[in-house]
């Protein structure tokens, strides 16, 4: 059978034309036995080409509507059978419908999840760009030459000058947790900052004095 699938995407024009004929012999407006026109008057009154209405006519006849007899023409067979046919037509239409909404979804689908990827890349891509920046946990010695030797942390004012903050010092063996702002540093100190790796380096500079120190009146 030639009304399938491809030959309706591609070849809608005969069918429909097939269709309409149908529709009028189901109305009663073509009546049995009567004589439609010709293949010529019929392609001039649908503007198309003679073979568009030969296939249009070979579908009806294999669907036992029309007859299509050299020397006669084209004569109306069966209203019942046009009926049918419209019943099918329109059943596999809407099935047809049906698959091409399927298939713009399927594709809108894929371009959502395409987008989703590329999203995902660029947010990845960001996140390990970002990684060097994040705040990380560093330890910083205090070595015996370091101008900040007997200077409170709030002297030093080590947050608001590099943004690290100080969370515990070890000392002689001991951690002190959460210093005092008015701990002083002591030779052999070792701090453990809060930061970014830069903030982190200015604290070291500022202990090793490669940094140049002011009191500060804020806490560190």
């Amino acid at each position: 059978m030639e009304e399938n699938q491809q030959s309706y995407v591609h070849l809608a024009r005969y069918i429909t034309i097939a269709v309409d004929i149908a529709t009028r012999v189901a109305r009663g407006e073509y009546r049995i036995g009567q004589k439609i026109f010709g293949r010529s008057t019929l392609a001039g009154k649908y503007n198309v080409s003679p073979e568009t209405i030969r296939r249009a006519l070979t579908l009806l006849q294999e669907r036992g509507i029309v007859d299509v007899m050299a020397g006669i023409g084209v004569v109306v067979k069966s209203d019942l059978a046009a009926r049918e046919y419209l019943a099918d037509y329109n059943q596999k239409k809407v099935l047809l419908e049906i698959q091409e909404r399927l298939e713009v979804l399927l594709k809108d689908r894929e371009k959502l999840n395409l987008e989703k990827d590329r999203l995902t890349n660029q947010l990845l891509d960001y996140t390990f760009k970002m990684a060097g920046r994040l705040q990380k946990l560093e330890e910083v010695s205090v070595p015996a030459n370091s101008p900040l030797l007997g200077i409170s942390l709030s002297e030093a004012g080590f947050r608001a000058r590099t943004g690290a903050t100080v969370l515990s010092i070890y000392r002689n063996g001991h951690e002190i947790v959460s210093p005092e702002a008015n701990t002083q540093l002591r030779t052999g100190d070792v701090l453990l900052v809060v930061g970014t790796h830069e903030a982190a380096e200015m604290v070291r500079q500022m202990i090793m004095g490669e940094m140049i120190y002011y009191k500060h009146p804020e806490k560190g």
